[in-house]
């Protein structure tokens, strides 16, 4: 599972899904910066190249898991920096819960086991158990300006796909930065960056059955119109 270097964009881009299980391995450091050196040739308004990256594993990743997990249990309210917005309705809610209805029936998940249900949620705190975890930050003094999460949307995009290319599977998360304070204290990050995303990354464990799991996409012909064109 996971893509190769010798494979097309388009492969790559069409046979991605998000990693919900992970191998017990290593991801060695240069590796990773290889794959962020791919993801910065993202666009960026202006080249202002808003972003940070930090990159966590061992120790210091286990004590932010250990923080966010025991904040949640303890009912601590979120305290995510980045704007969250309102809950999804209509047909976003609708496609928020047919993808949780493919997750939870891929690994067997009924919908009454609430003890099981609990502990899918608390993955996500846990980062997924990946072993690495990559967290992005934008500088604060850009926080009024819509292009810097549009850039930083971009970079994550672009990272994700670097990681398939080399075999390295992510899934884009919030959980995992939701107790910000126990991310910024174990990550070290600087107070003048604004922690907005989780990507949690790491080597793609075939037999985890939710990583078969493709969501579903709208067609081209729902999301787009062409003017002008015969």
């Amino acid at each position: 599972m996971g893509g190769t270097p010798d494979q097309t964009y388009a492969e790559i881009v069409l046979g991605r899904r998000s990693i919900r299980g992970y191998l017990d391995k290593p991801v060695p450091r240069a590796l990773i910066e290889d794959i962020l050196a791919m993801a910065m040739r993202s666009p960026t308004s202006m080249n202002t190249q808003p972003w940070h990256f930090h990159v966590i594993t061992g120790e210091p990743l286990d004590r932010i898991r250990k923080g966010n997990t025991e904040n949640i249990l303890a009912g601590v309210p979120d305290s995510r920096e980045f704007r969250r917005g309102e809950a999804f309705a209509g047909v976003h809610r609708d496609r928020q819960v047919e993808v949780a209805k493919q997750l939870f029936g891929a690994m067997g998940i009924e919908r009454d086991d609430k003890d099981a249900r609990q502990d899918w949620v608390l993955r996500g705190f846990r980062q997924f158990d990946a072993p690495v975890c990559v967290i992005v930050t934008y500088d604060r003094e850009l926080g009024n300006s819509d292009d810097t999460a549009f850039d930083c949307g971009a970079v994550t995009t672009a990272l994700v796909n670097a990681a398939w290319s080399r075999g390295l599977g992510c899934v884009i998360n919030s959980q995992g930065i939701m107790q910000s304070p126990v991310v910024r204290k174990h990550a070290g990050i600087p107070e003048d960056q604004v922690i907005m995303k989780a990507v949690a990354l790491g080597w793609p464990d075939p037999d985890f059955p939710a990583n078969a799991v493709v969501s579903l996409r709208k067609s081209v012909e729902e999301a787009a119109r062409f003017v002008g064109f015969d």
